[in-house]
């Protein structure tokens, strides 16, 4: 009796522990489950917070960008603005020069045909040309 007695407590022990094991396992498993959890919205939380970041980068970046893509235009169009201009100058001291070369010329034409008419006329008596007639010979 006193051995099946011995026995039976064992069991009883045995069956104790093992419910007991199974119990911390339960926990411990439960517990690892929770950690799990919050290791994943903890790093969902990351994510979340580095991708805004990104954006918000992303997004200054852009801006900047666009600043100075605008001022870059602002200044090609100001050059362009400056080319066209000095070609404009250009051009009118062109057509200036131009029209002080054609009025000098029509001076100096005016000058020559006032010169002509006074100068005398040769005489047309040179070789092959006697009494104004050519005479065939060279």
């Amino acid at each position: 009796m006193n051995i099946q007695l011995e026995k039976m407590k064992q069991n009883q022990e045995r069956e104790r522990r093992k419910r007991i094991a199974e119990e911390k396992h339960k926990e411990w498993v439960q517990k690892k489950r929770e950690e799990e959890r919050r290791e994943r919205k903890r790093k969902l939380s990351k994510e979340m917070a580095e991708k805004a970041t990104r954006e918000l980068e992303k997004m200054q970046l852009q801006e900047k960008a666009d600043i100075k893509y605008k001022e870059w235009l602002k200044k090609k169009r100001a050059e362009e603005a400056e080319k066209k201009k000095k070609e404009k100058e250009e051009e009118k001291e062109r057509e200036a020069e131009l029209q002080e070369k054609r009025t000098r010329s029509e001076k100096i034409f005016k000058e020559w045909l006032q010169n002509a008419r006074n100068k005398p006329q040769p005489a047309l008596n040179g070789y092959g040309f006697p009494h104004r007639k050519s005479t065939g010979l060279y």
